[in-house]
């Protein structure tokens, strides 16, 4: 009998996918087609091994409401930051039919009502789609400005119940140092919450990080365009770094 090497350990994942996971090779450019396909290909494996997965969305590669905070003033921060909430529904409708374009019943649930092209965030109802087998995608952030979607993604984590929130970067965990600046840098493989606080860590904002500390949520941050680096991660082998008690 042959096991499945990618044989999933959490039974509820919470996934945070920034902006740019959406992006042309990785950046800031839009959404790419070929880089969301990848995605939705590896979420698509992962449920099929019976996890219950919800994803949150950043919108960073379409705006960021930060780039109107500064110069003219001419747009308040609030609006600048509904603007990169209603970016990130942008970014969850693509995932939502790219999965199912590949037959993954999947839900898009928002902070924001939008009732013409998604669902409205209730806890109930989401906790519902996950146990259905459904791919849940929430966007929105929170409904509210100056909150951070890392502080979205610990807040549905908790919600849901999820056995560990994993946060998908561009580099492969937490480092002593910026590992593009210094290459003497040396990268954690494990870290309690008190280490993140006590060296001040970069791991996400502080209310992300109280969230998950307060509700003893495993954190792992891992690169995400590593080859089958979703599936990997759920499956409790992805290089990365895991944040726990």
């Amino acid at each position: 009998m042959n096991d499945d090497p990618l044989k999933p350990i959490y039974k509820r994942v919470l996934l945070k996918l920034s902006g740019e996971a959406f992006g042309h090779g990785g950046k800031s450019s839009g959404i790419s087609l070929d880089e969301t396909l990848v995605m939705a290909h590896q979420i698509k494996r992962v449920a099929q091994r019976g996890v219950q997965l919800a994803i949150v969305v950043g919108g960073g590669n379409l705006l960021r409401g930060a780039q109107f905070s500064a110069g003219l003033n001419t747009i308040k921060a609030s609006t600048a930051d509904y603007m990169g909430m209603i970016a990130t529904v942008m970014n969850g409708l693509a995932l939502q039919d790219t999965l199912e374009s590949l037959d993954m019943p999947t839900r898009l649930m928002t902070a924001i009502h939008m009732d013409m092209v998604c669902e409205p965030y209730l806890r109930r109802r989401a906790i519902r789609h996950l146990e259905k087998g459904r791919v849940v995608i929430f966007a929105g952030g929170t409904g509210n400005p100056y909150v951070t979607t890392d502080t979205a993604a610990a807040l549905r984590g908790r919600e849901i119940g999820a056995d560990i929130l994993l946060k998908a970067t561009k580099v492969d965990g937490v480092y002593t140092a910026d590992p593009e600046k210094d290459p003497y840098a040396e990268r954690y493989d494990r870290l309690t919450y008190t280490k993140v606080m006590a060296d001040k860590l970069n791991v996400m904002d502080i209310s992300a990080f109280d969230m998950c500390q307060g509700a003893k949520l495993p954190i792992l941050i891992f690169n995400y365009k590593r080859e089958s680096a979703i599936e990997k991660a759920v499956a409790g082998l992805a290089t990365g770094t895991l944040v726990s008690e």
